[in-house]
C-alpha cells in the first residue's frame, strides 16, 4: 500500500530542478534558435555556429551543426575542430558536453547528461558531464547516458545505448552496448 504523505511537508517532486533565471535563459536560447537557425538550409553551418558562440558555446573550426539539432545549453558545450552534430541530434547537457576533434554525432543521437536519484526520497537531480574524445563516432539513434566517457576512436553502433565508458578504438553495439570488435587505429 502507498504510504501517506503529510500535506504540510514540502514535496521534493514538486520542487523545480532549475532556477527561474536558468529557465528564462534557456527560453531565450530556444526562441533564438527557433527564429534564427531552425529554418536555415543545411549548408549554413557558419551562421548556426555564430549563434551558438553568442550563447557561450566553445566551438572549434570547421564544425557542422545541423538546423534540426537541439542543444539544451550552448554555454555548456565545448567542441574541437571538425565536429559534426547531425540532423535531429539532441544534446541534453546540464552537466556539460565536450566533443573532441573529428567526432561525429549521426542523425537522431541523444546525449543525456542528467538523471534523478531514484533511490532518494528527494528524487535528487543528478547532472554529469559527457565526454567524447577525438575520432569518436556515435551512430544514428544511439544514446549516451550521464557521465560517460567515449574514449578516442571508439564507435557506438546505431540504436545502441551506453551507460558505461567506452574503451579507445573499439566498436560497441546493442542495448546495453557490448563490445563487438576492435577498430583499426589510423595514423593521426
Amino acid at each position: 500500500m502507498f504510504s501517506s504523505h503529510n500535506i504540510n511537508d514540502p514535496d521534493a517532486y514538486l520542487r523545480p530542478s532549475f532556477s527561474t533565471t536558468d529557465k528564462l535563459h534557456r527560453l531565450f536560447w530556444l526562441i533564438t534558435w527557433f527564429v534564427l537557425c531552425r529554418w536555415t538550409p543545411n549548408p549554413m553551418h557558419r551562421w548556426r555556429i555564430l549563434i551558438l558562440r553568442l550563447f557561450g558555446a566553445k566551438i572549434g573550426s570547421n564544425n557542422f551543426v545541423y538546423p534540426s539539432c537541439k542543444i539544451w545549453a550552448p554555454w555548456l558545450l565545448d567542441t574541437g575542430d571538425v565536429v559534426t552534430i547531425g540532423p535531429g541530434v539532441e544534446i541534453y547537457n546540464p552537466g556539460s558536453v565536450k566533443l573532441g576533434h573529428h567526432s561525429i554525432l549521426s542523425q537522431d543521437v541523444y546525449l543525456c547528461g542528467a538523471t534523478h536519484d531514484y533511490n532518494s526520497v528527494e528524487f535528487t537531480y543528478v547532472k554529469r558531464a559527457i565526454i567524447l574524445e577525438p575520432y569518436v563516432w556515435i551512430c544514428a539513434k544511439a544514446i549516451v547516458l550521464p557521465g560517460v566517457i567515449c574514449s578516442e576512436g571508439c564507435v557506438l553502433g546505431a540504436a545502441s545505448v551506453t551507460s558505461k565508458n567506452l574503451d579507445p578504438w573499439n566498436v560497441y553495439a546493442g542495448n546495453p552496448a557490448k563490445w563487438v570488435k576492435k577498430r583499426r587505429k589510423f595514423d593521426i
